[in-house]
């Protein structure tokens, strides 16, 4: 598989690992944003803040040097929207 289209999947890998993480810390974790009962703007900006986090979680799984497996980057990922979000929230 070429560099490139290995860069593009695990680009969107990436988007969609934040997106759901998000979307899920919204769904069961109570946030101020939700208590005020603005569903739609807490749902886009959790998924952005998530998508943020796991970019975070990603670099730094390279960073630490998890690339033989690109599973333990994308639990990397999942662990830093995780980590991001819950920071984020004030918890």
């Amino acid at each position: 598989m070429a560099i490139g289209s290995v860069a593009l999947v695990n680009l969107l890998v990436v988007l969609a690992i934040g997106i759901i993480v998000g979307l899920a810390f919204t769904r069961y974790a109570r946030s101020w944003l939700a208590r005020l009962g603005s569903t739609t703007r807490s749902d886009i900006t959790s998924a952005l803040v998530g998508i943020a986090g796991s970019f975070i979680g990603f670099h730094i799984g390279v960073i630490i040097g998890l690339l033989p497996s690109p599973l333990m980057l994308y639990l990397a990922a999942v662990v830093g929207a995780g980590l991001t979000l819950w920071l984020w929230r004030g918890r």
